[in-house]
């Protein structure tokens, strides 16, 4: 494919004004919307390949929340291309002052491996409804799902509108030396710093969804069975391969015994008769390798077993974990939970304050003051009160990291609002030229000025 035509005629297209049109970007994101239901199937066949992904998860984490970010941005997208009239500062009378959302234009949208419907599509919605054209990559990683993706996207969308660049490093590379007018890169921080580097060059904004390592507090006052229920629906979720997957876990010490009964209690309903072939897998071996390397850093009380075959991890409780251990030093991006026990909730907070900003915070408490406490001295993307994950799953919150975790949000209005520039402009009446700002100042002038200006 030769990118670099690609791009400029993107370029000319989106210069042409077609996209700009509101009835048009409305038709397009309703043309997305019935493509993804006509092709479920294909998707859910795709997502079995790659990750061995069943169709009930595959529908709830991808499919299911691509349509209801579709069904919230057709609803509201009208509104929002809208200018908006907003105060005028007496010293510019007599004007009228507006806000004018404009597409920043040609985009690229580099997606992961790890939810990779969710995670190209959810962006490509917000490109679509503010106007811009878009160069999607999906991941090599998950070659079924990209592949599918392709088809259907090529399928719906003119290239010089919407085009999908398959394939791996080199594809990556190539995209990353061309000029676009906004990048959206979801990854790993590692894969951050090299896209940020390649925008600076041309002044390119763009948004970083990250990762990082995500904490779980359980307090003495949690209600203990749903926390170890909710916890393990978390890192049982696609293996564990979730960016905001809760990665390790403070729990105190006097409700610890009770929760590790409760969470193998809740991995036994989870798979009746220990049946966990519709589980998902890892997605390849060099991450099988690293993660079942880390069942090492301390001592399994549940789970444990591992099937290089088919690049299966049992879901897996640690104990006996200290903090500078192998899988406490990275994004574990697996079903492994490692424990450290607690009995002061400073000492957790201490921690957590003292390294890179998480994506997300999971807090297990019935405590008003430690729960505000948690959120007044911690910083992070986003996070849950009693529960994991689920922040994430709704269109009427922005999501995004802070810090080391990402850069910028989306979701909802936020997806329009990160792929729109908006100019603020004054129109200015000629019936009448207020005199106070032209030379010469006199004191006349002067006393206007300050009455206009305090």
């Amino acid at each position: 494919m030769d990118i670099s035509g690609l791009i400029e005629n993107q370029r000319t297209y989106f210069q042409s004004g077609a996209t700009r049109d509101k009835d048009f970007r409305i038709s397009m994101l309703r043309k997305l919307q019935a493509a993804v239901k006509a092709n479920e199937e294909l998707i859910n066949t795709a997502m079995k390949q790659d990750l061995n992904k069943c169709a009930d998860e595959v529908y709830m984490t991808e499919t299911g929340l691509v349509l209801d970010e579709l069904k919230y941005h057709i609803r509201h997208a009208a509104g929002w291309m809208k200018e908006r009239t907003v105060r005028t500062p007496l010293v510019q009378f007599p004007s009228r002052s507006f806000v004018s959302p404009e597409p920043f234009g040609v985009s690229l949208i580099m997606s992961p491996w790890n939810y990779p419907v969710l995670l190209c599509l959810d962006p490509l919605i917000g490109a679509i409804s503010a106007g811009c054209t878009a160069v999607v990559k999906p991941s090599a990683y998950t070659p079924a799902t990209s592949s599918a993706l392709a088809h259907i996207l090529g399928a719906i969308f003119p290239p010089e509108y919407i085009a999908v660049v398959e394939g791996g490093r080199e594809q990556n590379a190539e995209l990353l030396e061309q000029k676009f007018d906004y990048i959206f890169f979801t990854g790993s921080p590692s894969v951050g710093h090299l896209v940020m580097e390649k925008a600076s060059r041309h002044l390119t904004p763009l948004t970083l969804e990250l990762g990082g390592k995500s904490p779980v507090i359980v307090d003495e006052t949690a209600d203990i069975r749903i926390a170890a229920r909710r916890i393990a629906f978390g890192k049982v979720l696609n293996a564990g391969q979730t960016c905001v997957e809760p990665d390790y876990l403070f729990v105190h010490e006097h409700v610890k015994a009770d929760f590790v009964a409760e969470y193998k209690k809740a991995l036994k309903e989870f798979f009746p008769d220990g049946d966990m072939s519709t589980m998902n897998v890892i997605v390849n071996d060099k991450h099988f390798n690293r993660v079942k390397a880390l069942l090492e850093s301390g001592t399994i009380v549940a789970g444990g077993r591992t099937d290089p075959s088919r690049r299966f991890i049992e879901p897996t409780l640690l104990d006996n974990v200290s903090l500078d251990s192998p899988i406490m030093q990275e994004e574990i991006f697996g079903p492994i939970l490692p424990m450290i026990t607690y009995t002061d909730i400073e000492m957790c907070i201490e921690y957590i304050v003292g390294q890179p900003r998480p994506l997300a915070l999971y807090l297990f408490t019935s405590d008003a003051k430690q729960e505000k406490r948690v959120l007044s001295a911690c910083s992070f993307g986003g996070g849950c009160i009693n529960d994991t994950i689920i922040h994430i799953a709704t269109s009427y919150m922005p999501f995004g990291g802070v810090g080391a975790s990402g850069m910028g949000s989306y979701h909802g209005k936020k997806s329009f609002d990160a792929f729109t520039h908006y100019r603020s402009i004054v129109k200015k009446a000629t019936w009448f030229d207020m005199p106070v700002r032209y030379r010469p100042y006199t004191s006349f002038k002067r006393r206007l000025l300050r009455l206009f200006l305090n």
